[in-house]
């Protein structure tokens, strides 16, 4: 059952779905913001086999120090052994993810249900 998000910091809001913690970015994800995302952001990918969803699409703005941030969760989460999904759909944040090359490291998926592997949900209108 999926939960409501609870708001953590004003950038972050954390739930529960299908098996995986969601960590919901809102906002501009900048320098200040990094700081103020990272203790959470350590807590959650220390644990063993976590399975984590880094959900982008509320952001507004994301720079280098985000990327920083997804390079470093990525790699507690594997050293953990866990698993890291990226949802993003935004295309600037999706080019600066190509051009960096962390789009190989972490493939971004356009939806959250595409990230867990599910088949979106549809409407029936096109």
């Amino acid at each position: 059952m999926q939960q409501e998000p609870a708001p953590l910091t004003r950038h972050l809001r954390v739930r529960e779905d299908r098996g995986h913690t969601v960590l919901e970015f809102h906002g501009e994800i900048d320098i200040a913001a990094a700081v103020e995302l990272l203790p959470c952001l350590d807590r959650m990918t220390a644990r063993p086999h976590a399975r984590i969803v880094i959900d982008l699409r509320p952001v507004e703005f994301f720079d280098c120090s985000g990327l920083r941030l997804l390079y470093r969760a990525r790699g507690r989460v594997l050293d953990h052994g866990g698993q890291l999904h990226l949802v993003c759909a935004h295309p600037l944040t999706l080019r600066v993810l190509r051009l960096t090359g962390l789009a190989r490291l972490l493939p971004p998926h356009p939806t959250l249900d595409a990230a867990l592997g599910q088949p979106e949900a549809t409407s029936g209108s096109m």
